[in-house]
């Protein structure tokens, strides 16, 4: 299955990038899981629930990139290192350019993606944001 968990996570990275909202969420078993290990992450559990939040999220992250550097897949397991940019708003409302290095791992059940977690730095981000 190796192949196969690398495409869908690759199309599914894909959906993000294009910002298609409803692409990305098929991708996605409807027990989905998406942990953010960062200390701003919100976890969420659920298709229905990650669908809903993910219009939010694109729009506080403008034209939100992952740029995929390494993939290693391994069976159902699936991990990507990425860097990530975007435009996001500081506390002063002021939009700022981000780029952020981080790493995905997603596991992959029949032929969807059951589980993503997410690993980035969130004081590298506010440091960013908030310089």
């Amino acid at each position: 299955m190796t192949g196969r968990a690398r495409s869908v996570v690759l199309a599914y990275i894909g959906a993000l990038n294009d910002g298609d909202v409803d692409r990305a969420a098929a991708l996605v078993r409807p027990d989905f899981s998406n942990e953010h290990t960062s200390t701003l992450g919100r976890s969420v559990v659920g298709r229905d629930a990650y669908r809903i939040r993910l219009p939010q999220f694109l729009a506080d992250f403008v034209g939100l990139h992952y740029a995929v550097e390494d993939v290693f897949a391994d069976e159902d397991k699936v991990a990507i290192a990425c860097v990530m940019t975007a435009q996001c708003k500081g506390a002063d409302g002021m939009m700022r350019p981000i780029e952020m290095q981080g790493m995905f791992r997603f596991y992959v059940d029949g032929g969807l993606i059951a589980r993503r977690v997410d690993y980035f730095d969130s004081a590298e981000f506010q440091r960013q944001v908030n310089p």
